[in-house]
């Protein structure tokens, strides 16, 4: 009887043991993917600008689109080439004084939105205003601008028959 009693200690502990390490193996697993997920950096084409310094840590952050009513003050307009979300040179000195604008109102922030028109692909149309958007908020970032003041309002959409430059443009706002 003794002998059977052994036994059942024995696969207890073993099936204890077993449980144990799945448990330390599960625990270990999400913590190397939520190690993994913290450090990864998303990709964004964005062309530097003279003045530009790289903002891979403000990058890095989540890409989260502010649904607000588009108000505040234009502190820059930014306009791009068709079909391109690089920045060209002259941006560098409007987005300077977005970033001044910025300083000088420390309780305020920015709120940048990108324009498309509705013609070809919304999709596609709606990817490339973001794409911009985001272009502007890593040169802003790169010129100083708090990133945690900085934030990106969901892609607006410009009525056709206007000035097709206008569908090209990212606006940066000053809010409160």
């Amino acid at each position: 009887m003794d002998d059977q009693d052994d036994g059942a200690k024995v696969g207890l502990w073993v099936v204890l043991g077993i449980i144990t390490l799945l448990l330390f193996g599960l625990i270990g697993g999400l913590a190397i993917r939520a190690t993994n997920a913290k450090h990864a950096v998303k990709p964004v084409a964005v062309a530097a600008t003279p003045a530009a310094v790289p903002a891979a840590a403000a990058v890095a952050e989540a890409d989260v689109l502010v649904d607000v009513p588009l108000s505040g003050e234009i502190v820059a307009r930014v306009f791009f080439e068709i079909d391109k979300a690089e920045l060209d040179a002259a941006a560098g000195a409007e987005l300077a004084a977005a970033v001044k604008a910025l300083a000088d109102a420390p309780s305020r922030k920015l709120v940048i939105a990108g324009f498309h028109d509705p013609s070809g692909d919304p999709a596609h149309n709606a990817d490339l205003a973001k794409r911009r958007a985001m272009a502007v908020r890593a040169a802003l970032t790169g010129q100083g601008a708090d990133a945690a003041r900085v934030q990106l309002r969901k892609p607006e959409q410009t009525a056709l028959g206007g000035p097709p430059e206008e569908a090209r443009r990212v606006e940066v706002r000053l809010v409160d």
